[in-house]
């Protein structure tokens, strides 16, 4: 296998840290509920804005996102706000698309000062010191073995065409189609109970973490989507992060904190 990721170099500023997080999933399973984990989200973000640089969010951040020409999905206005707010102050903000909210283009963008990316990307992190990093993100769909419908439909949602037939359908029909969709989801249906984790072997972004090192070498694997919080080696100096998931009863409300030298995997609470 050939991996090329994109690299972008990143100097820590001193005093500094990087957060990670992902799979708020907000829409579901209903707007009061959904709400009330939005405010918690943004109690979150105003916790760590003190020291933080750089703020991503890897994916799924919506159940369900797509831009019109003119519209956009309503509601998330705390979410969005305090983006904003933490964007004018000087944090930067990344976003990854997940599985659920890949079509976000420019109003993010534009909006809340957010540089969105589609695919995983090794960014290369140097601290006040010098020391260097080596982090790939992303949310984490997609990657490795099996999972050959899904990759299917991937492929589909992502073709511009099918994008554009979407696009012709009244936001209101579109929308409601989608939250239809969006309610037969594993994370919408929160009684069938959580995640299990069934063995290194069948932990398929494990394998692709080992896949990727076996040709490049990277500190830390950064990815979503797998709603479980995991800490594992990859290798004796290569570890892989899952962050969890915010939705379900048994919601982490996990993130990950990068000082230049130790990431560590929190809970908020």
């Amino acid at each position: 296998m050939n991996f090329n990721f994109e690299t972008k170099s990143v100097s820590l500023r001193e005093g500094h840290r990087i957060y990670f997080s992902s799979d708020f999933h907000l829409g579901v399973p209903s707007v009061e509920k959904s709400r009330d984990r939005e405010r918690l989200i943004v109690k979150w973000l105003e916790s760590i804005e003190h020291d933080a640089q750089i703020i991503f969010l890897v994916g799924d951040i919506f159940d369900f996102w797509f831009e019109y020409g003119h519209v956009v999905p309503k509601g998330f206005t705390r979410l969005l706000g305090k983006l904003a707010q933490l964007s004018d102050r000087g944090i930067e903000l990344i976003l990854f698309t997940g599985n659920h909210d890949m079509w976000m283009f420019g109003y993010l963008k534009d909006e809340i000062g957010a540089t969105i990316y589609r695919n995983p990307v090794n960014f290369e992190i140097t601290d006040y010191y010098g020391n260097k990093k080596s982090v790939l993100v992303g949310h984490g769909d997609g990657l490795g073995p099996g999972d050959h419908v899904y990759k299917i439909l991937k492929r589909i949602f992502e073709n511009k065409f099918f994008q554009g037939v979407f696009r012709f359908v009244h936001p209101d029909v579109g929308i409601w189609i989608a939250n239809e969709w969006s309610k037969r989801s594993r994370i919408a249906n929160i009684n069938k109970g959580e995640e299990k984790f069934m063995g290194e072997d069948y932990e398929w972004l494990l394998v692709y973490c080992k896949e990727v090192e076996k040709e490049q070498h990277h500190d830390y694997y950064i990815f979503g989507h797998r709603h479980l919080m995991l800490d594992l080696t990859v290798n004796e100096g290569s570890r892989y992060i899952n962050l969890g998931e915010w939705v379900t009863k048994q919601a982490h409300q996990a993130y990950a904190a990068f000082d230049g030298k130790i990431m560590e995997l929190n809970q908020f609470k």
